[in-house]
């Protein structure tokens, strides 16, 4: 599920910023709920700066008519203001990412029910992340009929079990840093924050070059 979130984002960044850049009907889309800034920052790194400036211009120039007038006059315009919150918390990308993840989580219901071999597939992943649990869990229960009972306990399977393993490494990366295991093995927990982090948001992120081992040594040795 991840992974077709991921693929989603990079296609609609490209459509954007690419095709869909002069389409009216787009350009009136993207004026009024604007985008978040993950999207934003996709969108720059793989548009061109010119296909980025000439959305921003439009959405910019809505904004400053609709939204913030320079001189307005009189007291803050409640229905301004309302729209205003809106747009704070739209995002044009956002919106086909949720329409398309929903379609992509009652296809794999369907699949699940009918077909054994994605089943078992299914069965045989690392783990579903918080997100996607949500989502699986809440979206077209009624479509699952009599089988929902049997997917929410895989599905259950999958992110509880994968949960608790996470914290048993966090708990152990933190048991580290006491003096009393200088020298021991860090066995999975090198890795827990960045995992917990992938888990809790769906999003991976680049790991840094740390020196746990020393770090941990180190500050065991200030509480001697």
């Amino acid at each position: 599920m991840c992974r077709m979130r991921d693929m989603l984002e990079t296609r609609k960044a490209d459509y954007v910023t690419g095709s869909a850049m002069m389409e009216p009907n787009v350009r009136i889309k993207t004026n009024e709920q604007g985008f978040c800034y993950r999207h934003f920052s996709m969108m720059i790194r793989q548009g061109k700066r010119l296909s980025n400036a000439l959305i921003l211009e439009s959405h910019l120039q809505q904004i400053s008519e609709q939204l913030v007038p320079p001189s307005p006059g009189g007291k803050p315009d409640k229905k301004r203001m309302a729209a205003l919150e809106t747009l704070l918390h739209d995002c044009f990308i956002c919106r086909d990412i949720k329409e398309n993840m929903e379609n992509m989580v009652r296809i794999v219901h369907a699949m699940w029910i009918s077909e054994p071999e994605f089943r078992q597939l299914y069965a045989q992943q690392k783990f579903i992340c918080l997100e996607h649990f949500y989502l699986l869990m809440n979206v077209d229960q009624k479509g699952l009929g009599k089988n929902l009972q049997a997917f929410y306990e895989e599905t259950s399977r999958l992110t509880g079990g994968y949960l608790i393993s996470l914290k048993q490494d966090i708990s152990h990366f933190c048991s580290m840093f006491d003096y009393r295991n200088i020298g021991g093995e860090w066995g999975n927990s090198k890795d827990s924050i960045e995992r917990s982090v992938e888990f809790l948001t769906g999003d991976k992120i680049l790991s840094e070059e740390t020196e746990d081992e020393d770090s941990a040594e180190a500050l065991a040795e200030q509480g001697t």
